[in-house]
């Protein structure tokens, strides 16, 4: 019997994995200005009734939450306030002349607290901050002004954007083992509890219960029995099958804890005939396998009378 969390000599490779998030973002009025005179070379920013002046532009004001504010253009120097090296990279705080708030960007060169700074406009960049490639150190640069801003363009009203994050994760002894034996045995393995017969899935060191550390590597049936379920029957960003299917919780055999896998159905009336307490069965992917349980197992399915 093998103790956790000895494996098997089996190496699999880290899993790279990507966080890809596309999404729209609206503005609204005054960053929306900000964003459709910034690839101008102009640095929208609001005047509220109470003085206080505020770049790149805001609808609201962060002291008071006042919103009676007109448009202004402000000056493309100032004096860095605080700084920190990101890599490569150094980020600041830039306090624009004549402005209340300090303006979050790249500092080029060599930058020191309170030394001035000015804009290094980047080619070819539009509705984006980054029309502004970072401020470099200036010191003989000349103490600017906010003036009043005249007919602004248009705002922008929708900007896209994406969100993506590449790693690599490393599975561990207790992940790596599952995975392993999911690849080369067809099999789903767990550990007991601290107390018990039954297996943790995904096999973890530590007893969520007990909080003690967890025994044997215990091999869990193909079937199981469904504790909870959804019926999904509309389409939606994200989804790795067509619908109709159910996304099931599933408890196998020898196991306490319940595993989420999908069920495939002909129609949403045959979904609704499945619920918690109905007795389902794996059905593994012909071919090689990946070590995954979403790819090697292909489905589950309902297990008849």
């Amino acid at each position: 019997m093998l103790y956790a969390p000895e494996t098997e000599n089996i190496d699999m490779p880290t899993l790279h994995a990507e966080l890809n998030m596309p999404y729209t973002l609206t503005p609204g009025k005054a960053a929306g200005t900000f964003l459709a005179e910034i690839g101008n070379r102009r640095i929208v920013g609001s005047r509220f009734k109470s003085g206080l002046t505020i770049a790149p532009a805001q609808d609201f004001s962060h002291i008071d939450g006042e919103d009676d504010y007109e448009f202004v253009e402000a000056p493309a120097t100032g004096v860095v306030t605080a700084f920190t090296k990101v890599g490569e990279a150094v980020i600041g705080l830039v306090r624009l002349d004549g402005c209340d708030n300090d303006f979050p960007h790249r500092l080029l060169g060599e930058p020191e607290l309170g030394g001035r700074v000015e804009a290094v406009w980047a080619d070819d960049v539009e509705t984006s901050v980054l029309a502004i490639e970072g401020f470099r150190p200036a010191p003989d640069a000349v103490v600017g002004t906010v003036k009043p801003y005249g007919e602004t363009a248009a705002p922008i009203e929708v900007v896209k954007y994406g969100l993506k994050l590449e790693y690599e994760h490393a599975y561990g002894p207790y992940y790596g083992r599952m995975f392993d034996e999911v690849r080369e045995h067809g099999r789903v393995m767990g550990v007991r509890t601290s107390t018990g017969d039954t297996a943790l899935l995904p096999p973890r060191e530590v007893d969520d219960i007990t909080h003690k550390r967890t025994g044997t590597w215990k091999t869990c049936g193909n079937d199981g029995t469904i504790r909870g379920c959804s019926i999904i029957n509309m389409e939606f960003r994200g989804q790795t099958r067509p619908p109709p299917y159910v996304y099931a919780e599933i408890v196998l055999d020898g196991a306490s804890t319940r595993l989420i896998h999908m069920i495939e159905i002909a129609n949403f009336e045959d979904g609704k005939k499945i619920g918690p307490g109905t007795r389902v069965r794996a059905v593994w992917r012909e071919g090689e396998r990946t070590g995954s349980l979403t790819n090697d197992i292909e489905r589950f399915e309902v297990i008849a009378g």
